[in-house]
């Protein structure tokens, strides 16, 4: 069943990524980059999910198999409806006027992030003591990685040595965590496996 599972992952990925390389090199317009980019965004995302479940050994990850087809249940959930909801939330703020319609569009992806949240938060509820210390001191050093890297890019930004639009800042501080916490979870998992 892993394997199976790791081919659909490969599949996935490959596809989000030929169809994000197409819509950069064969569509003409901001909407086609920006989806392009999403798809690209996706695939890079599976990748690391693939390289995630190759990296942590079962042995590492105490949870029961029940607790886990859980998570990942709802995480596919999660972040299906996030992409959908994104990509639709872009399309419609070129079209819409309106301050507080246009207010209600761009929070369209939020309401899956934060059922992403929830399904993190129940996991680790859920699971065993070995689990939670893993769990905890990976979103630990993540959260500590990404805030020493916000602060560094702050000062940067105020002393005028860099210049990165605010937005785009905000933007990449949950994908940049989810990534910390990838990387660190692999590295404290390591210590008890």
């Amino acid at each position: 069943m892993a394997r199976a599972l790791d081919r659909w992952i490969i599949a996935a990925a490959f596809a989000t990524a030929a169809a994000g390389l197409a819509l950069l090199r064969l569509v003409p317009g901001d909407s086609a980059d920006m989806l392009g980019g999403i798809c690209i965004g996706v695939a890079v995302g599976l990748s690391f999910v693939l390289l995630l479940r190759r990296q942590l050994p079962n042995a590492c990850d105490t949870a029961p198999l029940a607790l886990r087809r859980r998570y990942s249940r709802e995480m596919m959930i999660a972040m299906g409806a996030y992409v959908v909801l994104l990509v639709l939330s872009i399309l419609l703020l070129k079209r819409v006027e309106g301050t507080a319609l246009r207010a209600c569009i761009a929070l369209l992806p939020v309401p899956p992030i934060a059922m992403t949240l929830r399904a993190m938060i129940r996991y680790i509820r859920d699971a065993d003591e070995l689990q939670q210390r893993i769990e905890l001191q990976a979103v630990s050093f993540a959260a500590a990685f990404v805030s020493l890297l916000y602060l560094t890019g702050g000062l940067l930004q105020s002393a005028r040595v860099l210049d990165v639009a605010a937005s785009a800042a905000m933007i990449w501080v949950f994908p940049l965590v989810c990534l910390a916490y990838g990387l660190a979870k692999i590295v404290v998992s390591r210590r008890y496996g």
